[in-house]
């Protein structure tokens, strides 16, 4: 087995935060360290992701492929009416 470098990185959380850390290592009978891992992983993935659509919205934008204000809006007030309008395109 190999061993992983890593880094220590140090944090200072409001207590209630670190008290739910150790709530949720007990329970899953993890250690602290694991759940932020876990927990610091997750949001680089949601970070990553976010990064990804705007730019992907970006490109959009300089393609021109958007589509009007006024439309989307029309579209979403009818939305809470009988005769709601066909989603915009």
């Amino acid at each position: 087995m190999t061993q992983r470098e890593t880094k220590v990185l140090t944090a200072h959380v409001p207590l209630p935060l670190a008290d739910k850390v150790d709530q949720m290592a007990a329970r899953l009978e993890r250690s602290r360290g694991w759940i932020m891992k876990q927990a610091l992983s997750a949001w680089i993935d949601q970070e990553e992701e976010r990064s990804r659509l705007t730019r992907e919205a970006l490109a959009d934008v300089d393609a021109g492929r958007v589509i009007d204000h006024q439309a989307v809006q029309a579209w979403a007030d009818s939305l809470s009416t009988d005769q709601p309008v066909q989603l915009p395109r």
